[in-house]
């Protein structure tokens, strides 16, 4: 019998002196059929990850793993790299939740089962791939904890029906130094010098295999003095949050404003629309506490706005009202531009109003317009205006006359007139009588 050193290679291939230790103990039959068990064993656990059977083969058969798919920039086994640097027990959220060793090599950053040498499936990205990064604290914690959140090509905007295709990778460190023993590889020597906190650490890795890669991403961070929230953090209420706590259907979340762009997170799926793929931002559905945001989307990066229906659009809903001022503040700031009362919102209110003049008492309200609340808002200062017009004007005295008092009492002297010439009229009209009645008289004489 002979080792399956093919087995054996895949396992621990950057093991070297595992292998040297086997290949001395391989001294009789019962041994090598020992050691070939275990890693058959092993290599079937490793190739399993608990994913379903056919899941596992679709995965095998398309070739590809998360962020390293067919035609990418980067070629070869992940496994077949050398390990740079090693990072021992760190708390990954996305794609999967769980404690992982992740692995810092020429071509690629993965994350591997502790004790293992076979990258997790769906979990390696090549570092040509990686198109954002970002360091954000993680909202609602009573300990300060970070995030970082590195999204590869084809992952910031997931598809709105089925599921992605590429998972951004998202994984959590305290405000803490690394644990003695928890950093190793080729690099760890030089990477002690800047193990002070576990910030310090990933910002110099990572920043060292991106530009070593020829990338230019940088790993953006929130800024409190550019954007943060009204709203007290109860836990933590000296320190100003850069969040905005919402819900994006059903599934409650948090809203980061940013220098590069909006990013939704940190629940699955992961959203992040940069400055250059915002088409316009409407404010809809405004409450008492609360109000919505729709942000509209190029269909595809650098696209025109071929109008409001070319453009996708993503909304979160039961966002603070105290939070209004400072994401108008940013959308202007960034020169977005607010649909809120864009063409076809208009239109709405012009057949609101028109609605409304025609209807008496309240009628066009109880009708039901189907507008928003900020349409409604908008229609009602109108509505406010009229009222204020019909406030300053004056329905006269009190003394029942249809006019002012000035008509009112030019109407009086036109009737004293009218009554002397009436009177004028009547006196000649008897001295005519009595004129006629002399001449008849003298007639009767003369006959």
């Amino acid at each position: 019998m002979e080792l399956d050193w093919e087995r054996l290679n895949a396992i621990f291939k950057p093991r070297q002196d595992i292998l040297d230790g086997i290949k001395r103990c391989a001294e009789t039959p019962g041994k090598v059929a020992l050691f070939n068990e275990i890693a058959s064993h092993v290599h079937a656990k490793l190739s399993d990850n608990g994913e379903p059977e056919a899941k596992r083969r679709k995965v095998q058969a398309g070739g590809s793993t998360n962020g390293v798919t067919n035609g990418s920039s980067a070629a070869g086994n992940p496994a077949d790299d050398p390990i740079l640097l090693q990072v021992k027990e760190i708390s990954v959220s996305v794609p999967q939740r769980k404690k992982f060793e992740l692995c810092f090599t020429q071509n690629y950053l993965y994350a591997r089962a502790p004790g293992t040498a076979v990258p997790i499936q769906g979990m390696t990205y090549a570092w040509t791939d990686i198109e954002f990064a970002f360091y954000l604290p993680v909202p609602e914690k009573a300990q300060v904890q970070h995030n970082y959140i590195l999204f590869p090509r084809g992952s910031t905007i997931p598809p709105k029906s089925g599921p992605a295709t590429i998972e951004p990778l998202v994984f959590t460190v305290p405000a803490t130094a690394p644990k003695e023993g928890t950093v190793a590889g080729s690099e760890a020597g030089s990477a002690a010098a800047v193990s002070d906190t576990y910030k310090a650490l990933f910002h110099w890795a990572l920043s060292r295999r991106l530009r070593a890669a020829g990338s230019d991403v940088t790993i953006v961070a929130s800024d409190p003095n550019k954007f943060h929230s009204m709203v007290r953090q109860p836990h933590r209420p000296n320190e100003k949050a850069v969040h905005v706590s919402g819900f994006r259907g059903s599934k409650d979340g948090y809203l980061f404003f940013l220098e590069n762009g909006i990013l939704w997170g940190f629940k699955k799926p992961l959203i992040f629309i940069p400055l250059k793929r915002i088409a316009a931002v409407s404010y809809t559905n405004i409450l008492q506490i609360t109000f919505n945001i729709v942000v509209e989307v190029f269909p595809e990066e650098g696209g025109e706005v071929d109008g409001a229906d070319g453009n996708e659009e993503y909304e979160f809903g039961m966002v603070d009202q105290q939070d209004y001022g400072g994401i108008d503040d940013y959308v202007k700031r960034n020169g977005l531009q607010d649909r809120s009362m864009a063409e076809q919102r208009k239109g709405k209110l012009q057949l609101a109003e028109n609605k409304a003049k025609k209807g008496a008492n309240g009628e066009a309200e109880a009708e039901g317009d189907g507008m928003t609340e900020l349409e409604r808002a908008a229609l009602g200062e109108d509505l406010d205006d009229d009222d204020e017009d019909e406030e300053d004007y004056n329905p006269g005295s009190d003394d029942g006359s249809d006019g002012s008092g000035e008509s009112s009492e030019e109407d009086d002297d036109d009737d004293d007139d009218a009554g002397e010439d009436d009177e004028e009229g009547e006196g000649a009209g008897d001295e005519e009588e009595e004129d006629g009645e002399g001449e008849e008289a003298k007639d009767l004489s003369i006959r």
